[in-house]
């Protein structure tokens, strides 16, 4: 007899995991456990089949039960339910910790749910279900389970991920027609019984509240809590002041000498968190008067957690979590041993200077007074780190931290601050956590680290040591930088003190350090400035050279050029063979490289720079290059003008360059080479070289924050280096890009801001559209899909998520979001945009195109049609009807012709709007532009002072991009030709194969011999050409780097790197190892790559795309047999 006899004969392979779980639930609860979870991978995956829910992006356990269309129709109770489930059954599979009969048992209950929901409505037998009953485990207890020996045979196959039901997955995917009318007569039979059903499940209780206390124990185990220990559930509380007099606690939690260090008070999930808060406080009022100890209070609805540190005078604050029992007693007992800061003792070993220990004085009397944020502005090279590390030893001694967390933004500043607190600290354990070795045995008391690795760190779920309560001060370094949108979400994470190190602060919306700081802007805790520190001597200032040359500053024109130059100028190779009558300044060193300018640069650097040696050398030197192209020709043509100097004067130093960081400490000694630093982004900000005598900004800088962080390279001290008792008194700065006059006339300008993320200006535009569309149901029906399928796609058990959970519950479905009033939906758009979800579309170009439309709609309810954004959507239009090649463009060229004229929006429509949005948006991507291949020249440049002008420029390359376009469509149309399916899925290529391709082209009259070779130089290889037109197959990209896509080894960051990879080598065919540096990788990850992959992942990457370009490339065939 079983609790799921029910589905016996309906689903007899769910019912047979179920009752082996029902079987396992008091002999072996970690058994019980992994066949629950294995019961609703099995259901999961029927259900799918059944209501034709396509495959998401991964097929797994996690990513179907997070799908957005699944979630709408399991809705939310089932929805927690199942991942509940699935998270016991992980951590009874991977986790040697032991699971006991509680564990299986809520396994079960759920378990028993989740069948009846889905046999209810989605079954044969709807009218068969048990509908309010419960799970009895009475009736389990009577099942007889498996012999010791088949249970060790199941247990291994489940640690081995389960083969048996990957291949049955396997087999699904290629479903014959034959099974395709199979699952049609099956969904026929449930329809129809559905239809007929006569019962309800009205009277079934769904246990909301047992789930939503699930949660609170999942949280609380977590933090290392045994909720089985004595009187730490519905603990009786006595002299309250209520009727009974008496009450209980849902939790209480207790320390080692039988004290109460915490309370929680649990309230529904539906409602506010702040209804629990009174009922906490007079909880641990009643135990302050039963055991002499104030309790800390917890509040909770599961989704949110509040922390209340009343005896602290400290406010009601939001915590990732719950603390562990050390850090609840560590907290209690600084009650009574934390010492006042006022007048503590700073290390002047550490910090002597004057200015040093009056901001530390300030931030001491910031957390004194129960802030818990400071921010710090100190001028570059006043010495931040070592304020830092003093501050910290003052901090410790008084017994106000015991763990302290350094962020930075590079491995370079976190090696340079990890050096800095074992130098100043050496009595003190410094970790850094991006050595593997020193994170293996991380039992210190200061760890260092890049945003990114803490991330991974703090995404490892429960298998984290660094829970909310791990670190008592967290330390930003450069907080001007990296800390805004995409990592706030580890200082929500930390329930810590927050210290803030920047020189350039900034007061703009969205990207506000002082709002991060929770300070008024402009005021931040302290400030030492680059003027005063000049002033009192502590740092040199700039002799600025306020430089340019003709080119940089108003391009070139063809009608300037002398003959010999014409004729230069007619030979290069232009884009598509197009020769340009001018060329707009900004091109200068961004694909157009002239000798003459640069050398022009290095002239005047090597002949008025600042030297050492009695003049005989010149002193070190960083040159801020454009692009690594610019930096590579930089350094070709200084070795082409300085020979004797074989090739160590002057190096490339970028997030490209192999042994960059040794390079980078040869540059520091100033007895080694090089002298000249030329960096892309790498040097400008946070790496301290005194002896940097020179800057030359041969790149324009339009942050104001970035400009003074390369300014600040050269502003230290350096005693001596011009001979012993000739410090360094200035250094000289060569701008030959106008920064210092733009800064100059526009210094008190606001910056741009920074753009939020593409996904999340689409969630807010839809939903102003969903409240000022009201009266246009057909619309607003769209866009709260649209929304609703946002929001169902966020996964709840990522960290970051975790304090929006209530408004990803509360919005995951179309009548939610339709049903709300003006201000909910303003502020769960608030809340969930900038969330990561799995309904996000890959195609850049498609979101685009939605938010263009989006605007349009928006523009036309105030009954505006000429705008900004329609021009763009027109445009787009006009280049796709001259793709008219491709047939999808094709099929559409009725409505683009409508869209590019100026009729149509004439009094367009929503309506109208929303259906070019749907038809057009994927093919947005083929409006997409060329980017200019390198061009390198040698015209006569003169070295003048710098007026910047600005000069139309224009190329175009219609012939040879219809050409392209379609050779494109050819080839896909022809994906059944051997040679064309080795194209695609990443088999070497022969000579034969290149030929039998070329046949294809020239067969179907899309191009004569001329003109595809011509395609194939330009593409540097006929395989890499035709690759590039038809893209990998996306099967072959995911396999080929599919150990990169495992979430239990990989962060969410590391993941999205590669997922790019995978999108790039799907559209192009080829991936270079340089694309990795560039947009849009830059955007996912800013700092250095090859710490984002250590330990050789990145070198194993590169390998692997190599040879994804090489099978592009022939080999010879080999004769067969």
């Amino acid at each position: 007899m079983s609790n799921f006899g029910f589905i016996r004969t309906e689903w007899p392979s769910v019912f047979s995991d179920c009752a082996r779980a029902e079987s396992y639930v008091f002999s072996d609860p970690r058994t019980a456990c992994i066949y629950a979870r294995r019961s609703i991978e099995q259901l999961v995956t029927h259900l799918y089949t059944v209501l034709d829910i396509p495959t998401p992006y991964r097929d797994d356990l996690s990513a179907r039960i997070n799908d957005s269309e699944f979630k709408s129709v399991a809705g939310h109770v089932i929805h927690q339910k199942l991942n509940l489930i699935r998270n016991l059954g992980n951590t009874a599979v991977h986790k040697d910790t032991p699971v006991d009969a509680n564990a299986s048992i809520k396994a079960l209950n759920e378990l028993y749910l989740i069948v009846i929901w889905a046999a209810f409505n989605h079954s044969r037998i709807p009218d068969d279900v048990p509908a309010g009953t419960q799970f009895d485990p009475e009736l389990a207890r009577r099942s007889a389970p498996l012999s010791p020996k088949e249970l060790t045979t199941l247990v291994e196959k489940f640690r081995t991920q389960d083969a048996e039901l990957a291949q049955a997955k396997s087999d699904l995917k290629r479903v014959t027609s034959e099974k395709d009318a199979e699952i049609a007569e099956l969904q026929r039979q449930i329809a129809e019984a559905q239809a007929a059903k006569d019962s309800s499940l009205d009277s079934q209780d769904w246990n909301e509240d047992r789930t939503r206390t699930d949660l609170i124990d999942a949280d609380l185990k977590a933090a290392g809590w045994d909720l089985d220990e004595p009187n730490v559930r519905e603990y009786r509380i006595t002299g309250l002041p209520t009727t009974s007099g008496a009450g209980f606690a849902d939790y209480v939690l207790w320390g080692t000498n039988g004290k109460p260090l915490a309370v929680v008070e649990a309230k529904r999930t539906s409602a506010s968190v702040e209804a629990g808060r009174r009922q906490a406080e007079m909880y641990a009022d009643g135990l302050e008067e039963l055991f002499a100890q104030r309790p800390v209070i917890f509040y909770s609805n599961g989704d949110e957690h509040h922390l209340w540190d009343d005896f602290g005078n400290y406010p009601p604050r939001v915590v990732g979590g719950f603390y562990t029992r050390d850090e609840l007693e560590l907290l209690i007992q600084r009650r009574t041993t934390r010492l006042a800061l006022t007048g503590r003792p700073i290390n002047p070993d550490i910090a002597g200077r004057s200015y040093q220990k009056s901001v530390i004085a300030a931030v001491d009397e910031a957390f004194g007074a129960k802030q818990r944020e400071a921010l710090l502005v100190m001028a570059t090279g006043s010495g931040k780190t070592r304020t830092a590390v003093a501050l910290v030893d003052q901090l410790m001694k008084a017994n106000w931290v015991k763990r302290v967390l350094f962020l930075a933004d590079r491995r370079t500043l976190v090696k340079q601050a990890t050096d800095a607190f074992k130098a100043h600290l050496p009595h003190v354990t410094t970790v850094n956590l991006l050595d593997a070795a020193e994170r293996e045995a991380a039992s210190g008391r200061v760890f260092t680290s890049t945003y990114p690795t803490m991330m991974g760190l703090i995404d490892q779920g429960d298998d984290t040591v660094f829970g909310p309560g791990y670190f008592d001060l967290v330390i930003i370094d450069e907080a001007h930088r990296s800390v805004y949108r995409k990592y706030h979400a580890i200082f929500d994470w930390f329930d810590s003190l927050l210290l803030g190190l920047t020189a350039t602060p900034k007061d703009e919306i969205d990207r506000n350090t002082f709002e991060l700081f929770h300070i008024e802007n402009g005021v931040p805790t302290a400030a030492y400035t680059l003027d005063e520190a000049i002033a009192d001597g502590y740092l040199t200032p700039p002799k600025e050279f306020n430089l340019g040359t003709r080119f940089l500053d108003e391009g070139i024109r063809y009608d300037d050029l002398d003959d010999e130059e014409r004729e230069e100028w007619d030979s290069l190779e232009w884009e598509a063979g197009e020769i340009p009558d001018d060329i707009h300044a900004s091109a200068l060193n961004s694909y157009l490289f002239n000798e003459n300018t640069v050398d022009l640069v290095l002239e005047r650097l090597m002949s008025d720079g600042l030297k050492v040696e009695s003049g005989d050398k010149l002193g070190k030197t960083i040159i801020f290059a454009q692009n690594q192209r610019h930096a590579e020709f930089i350094q070709k043509r200084f070795d082409h003008h300085y020979p004797a100097y074989a090739g160590r004067f002057a190096r490339v130093v970028t997030h490209q360059t192999d042994s960059a960081q040794h390079l980078i400490e040869s540059f520091k000694d100033p007895a080694a080479m090089p002298q000249i630093a030329i960096s892309v982004d790498m040097l400008d900000t946070g790496v301290d070289i005194p002896e940097v005598l020179n800057l030359v900004l041969f790149k324009k800088v339009r942050s104001k924050s970035k400009f003074w962080q390369m300014i600040g390279r050269g502003t230290r001290l350096a005693p001596d280096v011009f001979g012993p008792g000739h410090d360094k008194a200035e250094f000289f700065v060569f701008d030959f890009c106008g920064n210092f006059e733009y800064f100059s006339e526009h210094f008190d300008a606001p910056e741009a801001r920074q753009a939020r993320p593409l996904s999340h200006r689409l969630v807010d535009a839809r939903a102003q559209l969903l409240s000022a569309a009201r009266g246009h149901d057909d619309v607003r029906t769209a866009v709260a899909e649209e929304l609703a399928r946002f929001s169902a796609g966020i996964p709840r058990d990522n960290f970051a998520v975790r304090q929006h959970r209530r408004w990803v519950d509360d919005f995951s479905t179309p009548s939610a979001w339709a049903d709300a009033d003006d201000a909910d939906i303003a502020e769960a758009a608030g809340h969930l945009g900038g969330l990561p979800s799995s309904d996000i579309d890959a195609s850049e170009e498609a979101k685009r195109f939605d938010l263009l439309i989006l605007h349009s709609q928006l523009a036309a309810l105030e009954g505006k049609f000429d705008t900004q954004a329609s021009k763009t959507v027109q445009m787009i239009a006009e280049v796709l009807l001259t793709k008219q090649s491709i047939p999808m463009v094709a099929a559409e060229a009725e409505l683009l012709t409508g869209v590019a004229g100026e009729e149509w929006w004439q009094d367009v429509t929503l309506g109208m709007l929303e259906n070019a949005r749907v038809r057009l948006r994927g093919l947005a991507k083929f409006a997409k532009g060329r980017r200019q291949n390198p061009i390198y020249s040698n015209f006569v440049d003169e070295l003048r002072e710098s007026e910047p002008t600005a000069l139309a420029y224009q190329t175009t390359g219609v012939d040879l991009e219809r050409f392209t376009e379609k050779a494109r469509a050819h080839l896909n149309a022809h994906l059944d030709h051997l040679a064309v399916r080795k194209l695609v899925r990443n088999h070497q290529l022969t000579d034969t194969d290149l030929d039998d391709l070329k046949g294809i082209l020239i067969a179907g009259g899309i191009g004569d011999d001329e003109t595809i070779e011509k395609a194939a130089e330009k593409a540097h290889g006929l395989g890499l050409f035709l690759r590039s037109l038809v893209g990998l197959d996306r099967q072959a990209a995911l396999e080929l780097f599919s150990e990169y896509l495992d979430e239990s080894r990989f962060s969410s960051i590391q993941i999205e790197f590669v997922r790019q990879i995978i999108d790039e080598l799907s559209r192009n065919g080829i991936v270079e190892r340089g694309r990795l540096f560039e947009e849009p990788y830059t955007d996912i990850y800013s700092g250095d790559v090859f710490e984002l992959f250590p330990n050789g992942d990145l070198a194993t990457i590169g390998a692997r795309l190599d040879e994804v370009r090489d099978r592009a490339q022939p080999i010879e065939a080999k004769p067969t047999a």
